[in-house]
């Protein structure tokens, strides 16, 4: 198994390390277009196999896409964040161009391909991959729930002292500050967490989670990177081992849930062949509110793409 990781920057090196550390794939290729950086940044990683006991090799490139040729999952990573004075069109222009042309080189070289989108803007920069890949939307998915979900479950264990591996909870809606936490769909070793903690309590984790990479950002002046990249990481382990795992995932929806032509997070099936199944839970009505509310902030955000296509 081959696996690309396009971008070698924080979240993409931590992607790569995750994957070399658990043999997730015999080959992971780390490729930027700052000269010296990927090649760098697999240097390092590869150096830790005798230490940390694995077989995976990872290697680096600059800008070489043939050296990507016959990858089986491609995590792309690319892009700017976003600086003082930027608006938020200027940020989708800027990293829907380079989308755009990581997309075209990556499906060139590796055609049957699966592609996870962890740029930013996530869901608006997943939709630019989709147009310009020319390929199903089930191999088209991006990374936003997986992370969005372990923060939340994080911020549970440690309200209610447990373990974070026996929480699991599902959530759904654009990544940022529209997203939709299910209290109904989260348990604890089976428990319903509405159970364990007050309503009151439990609103202000929810409220957190939305804002969770607001909080590492003014504390570390950054964007986090261990958790989205480890979480990349586990989706494209669904991927190569055919795992059939339901994560909640940025998917596009063509009737799901009531929305067409969106890409929205949902819980999905993840396997060989991408996005094996979408789920549609059966939402009452204020949480089909919120969903509405945050597809509506998505579509926004996806018009300002289609509006830049459309006078390109």
């Amino acid at each position: 198994m081959k696996v690309t990781v396009v971008g070698a920057g924080n979240v993409g090196a931590t992607c790569a390390d995750v994957l070399a550390t658990r043999e997730i794939a015999n080959e992971i290729v780390l490729l930027d277009i700052k000269e010296g950086f990927a090649e760098g940044k697999a240097l390092d990683i590869w150096q830790t196999a005798p230490i940390n006991l694995y077989d995976s090799r990872t290697v680096g490139c600059t800008n070489d896409y043939a050296r990507t040729a016959d990858s089986d999952v491609v995590v792309i990573t690319s892009g700017l964040p976003r600086k003082p004075g930027m608006s938020r069109d200027d940020l989708i222009a800027t990293n829907a161009g380079i989308v755009k042309t990581v997309t075209e080189n990556v499906v060139k070289h590796s055609p049957n391909a699966i592609i996870i989108v962890v740029s930013n803007p996530l869901d608006v920069m997943t939709y630019c991959a989709y147009l310009n890949a020319n390929m199903p939307s089930s191999r088209v998915f991006g990374m936003a729930g997986v992370l969005d979900t372990a923060r939340y479950r994080a911020f549970l264990a440690e309200e209610l002292n447990v373990s974070p591996k026996d929480i699991q909870a599902v959530l759904m809606g654009g990544h940022g500050d529209t997203m939709v936490p299910l209290p109904r769909y989260t348990t604890v070793a089976g428990i319903p967490v509405t159970e364990l903690i007050d309503e009151a309590r439990l609103n202000d984790i929810i409220e957190r989670t939305k804002f969770g990479g607001g909080e590492i950002v003014k504390l570390l002046g950054t964007s986090a990177w261990y958790a989205p990249g480890a979480a990349a990481a586990q989706m494209v382990e669904a991927v190569v081992r055919d795992q059939k795992r339901i994560f909640p995932v940025c998917a596009w929806l063509q009737g799901e849930y009531g929305f067409s032509d969106i890409y929205l997070g949902v819980p999905v099936v993840l396997g060989k062949n991408g996005i094996e199944k979408i789920i549609e839970l059966q939402l009452n009505e204020a949480e089909r509110a919120l969903l509405a509310d945050s597809a509506e902030a998505v579509k926004s955000v996806m018009d300002v793409l289609d509006n830049m296509n459309a006078n390109a």
